[in-house]
């Protein structure tokens, strides 16, 4: 053969090879598109079988229709009643070996809830309150308790919550220090269901977590119980659990830190009733100190005009009483950067409400200003009858006052120099625009509210359609409430039982058992037109007393 076609024939086969290859390789690609698996894995066996009784086996094993994943086991798993040493989690691909380390009690229901620890491996598709369960006798446990869980505040059905089960005998010893180990989860409707459960009577909670640990110890998370313990002796349904963000008992500082433009800043565990700040060395800043506290009072700033100094010593008071006293140290010669800006009561689209006094606001207080290096233009001409003064509520704000007309278009500018901090320094030009907005664009509306039972104390609260608080009255007796130049949109009220009558929704405490003062959320939607007078009536139930 000649050499000729020795070369043609490799060349061939090399090509088929290629070919041959290539196929290969593209019928073992995964095929793209369609719709995502959102499907959890699903029990196919399990040895022995759940609801075994007389069981007696040393390991259980549970094959999936899947491959899976386990997560988090130890702080996922738990097993009813518990044991002291902890079975071992074996995992291989589709097959969950649970070899157990501890002997089982005789003549005893077992449930084993996997909580959230089982997920398949693509998607992390969570099969959730999955129970695996057994008697060691010929009896299991199946009384059942079955409920909702709804937040305080918004009145809607939690979802995600933990919900769960201690026998009064422990309840006192464990809650807040180590996990549950009967509990389930709320669906999407915020309903719950315990089952596999002995005769017993028991404390029940509710709990949604900032840490997935089934430990109430965090502040920012929100808890629900009930005061009286339930007798399980029957089925037990109707449980009504309300979820609360409890005021902590022990004031602490959660943050305290110079900014960057040289402000102290402050932030607490819990709103202060009458809150103050009082500066106890060097002594001779206290007096020349500027302190702002937040809306929540749970917030605080100081800004002090020498800053000539290397620590200091803040005490943070309520009600004339001294809850801590924090140290705060810097350089002396620190630089902070303090660029003057500005915001406005402009909203979002920059239309600027019909009626109203522009509100300058600057991000340090405010010194000094000169009117003569501010520029006002009307539909690009330039208007210089309109008067600033300062704030009086607010040291950070110049009030403007002139008059806006609908549907004009304004700019700002701030020529450089126009505004001194107490810092002394100066802004640089700057400007801002915006139109006026139309009066047809706004209404007025007038709500009738009738109370169950004058002499006691309501607190009103008018909600937008984000359910984002607008107003807030406090009554005591039928009232006419007026709300002028409301922005067309939805709206919605939201009523307080202000038992104690101080004009603020008060929190619950679990460990003194008290409930959290009740919140009604109308279902009413109030829809304000444009240039419309409207009238509404809110009827406001009776109080729901939980036991």
């Amino acid at each position: 053969m000649s050499n000729q076609k020795l070369a043609f024939l490799s060349k061939f086969y090399l090509l088929i090879l290629v070919i041959i290859s290539l196929w290969g390789c593209a019928a073992m690609q995964r095929p793209t598109g369609g719709p995502r698996d959102l499907t959890p894995p699903k029990v196919v066996k399990a040895t022995p079988e759940n609801m075994t009784r007389n069981f007696t086996a040393k390991q259980i094993q549970i094959e999936f229709d899947e491959f899976y994943k386990l997560t988090n086991q130890y702080q996922e798993i738990s097993i009813s009643p518990a044991q002291e040493k902890l079975p071992e989690y074996d995992v291989s691909k589709k097959l969950l070996t649970i070899k157990f380390k501890d002997s089982l009690q005789k003549n005893t229901t077992y449930v084993i809830n996997f909580g959230k620890a089982i997920a398949d491996v693509n998607e992390n598709n969570v099969l959730k309150n999955f129970t695996y369960v057994f008697s060691t006798g010929p009896h299991i446990d199946s009384l059942s308790i079955t409920g909702q869980v709804f937040n305080t505040s918004t009145q809607e059905r939690e979802k995600e919550a933990t919900v769960f089960l201690f026998p009064i005998s422990q309840d006192s010893l464990m809650f807040g220090k180590k996990k549950p180990t009967i509990f389930t989860s709320t669906d999407s409707a915020g309903n719950f269901s315990l089952n596999n459960l002995r005769e017993d009577t028991y404390a029940i909670y509710a709990l949604k977590e900032q840490a997935a640990n089934k430990i109430y110890d965090n502040d920012a998370e929100l808890i629900a119980f009930l005061k009286k313990p339930i007798k399980v002796d029957k089925d037990t349904s109707g449980i009504k659990l309300n979820l609360f963000k409890q005021t902590p008992e022990k004031f602490r500082i959660v943050e305290k830190r110079f900014n960057q433009d040289g402000k102290l800043s402050f932030l607490f565990n819990r709103p202060l009733n009458k809150p103050a700040i009082k500066l106890l060395s060097p002594t001779a800043l206290d007096g020349q100190k500027i302190v702002e506290f937040t809306k929540t009072r749970d917030s605080a700033f100081v800004y002090m005009r020498n800053m000539d100094f290397d620590s200091l010593s803040v005490q943070i008071l309520e009600n004339g009483k001294a809850l801590d006293t924090v140290p705060m140290l810097k350089q002396r010669k620190e630089r902070f950067d303090r660029a003057t800006t500005f915001t406005f009561n402009i909203n979002k689209n920059g239309m600027f409400k019909p009626n109203t006094d522009l509100i300058i606001k600057g991000n340090l207080p405010i010194e000094s200003f000169d009117k003569s290096y501010f520029t006002l233009t009307e539909d690009s001409v330039a208007e210089n009858n309109f008067t600033l003064q300062k704030d009086t509520a607010n040291l950070r704000s110049i009030v403007m006052k002139y008059r806006f007309r609908p549907g004009s278009k304004y700019e700002l500018t701030f020529n450089e120099g126009a505004v001194t901090n107490i810092y002394g320094d100066k802004n640089k030009k700057s400007a801002i625009k915006f139109q006026g907005d139309k009066i047809e664009n706004y209404s007025v509306l007038t709500l009738q509210v009738k109370v169950p039972e004058a002499g006691k104390s309501y607190v009103v609260e008018m909600l937008d359609d984000q359910k984002n608080l607008l107003n807030t009255n406090v009554i005591t007796a039928d009232s006419k409430l007026i709300y002028r130049n409301i922005l067309t949109g939805k709206y919605f009220f939201r009523v307080i039982y202000d038992n104690n009558g101080n004009g603020v929704w008060d929190s619950g405490n679990v460990r003194r058992k008290t409930y959290p003062e009740n919140i009604w959320l109308s279902d009413k939607e109030v829809t304000l037109r444009p240039n419309w007078d409207a009238e509404e009536t809110l009827v406001v139930p009776k109080e729901v007393i939980v036991p």
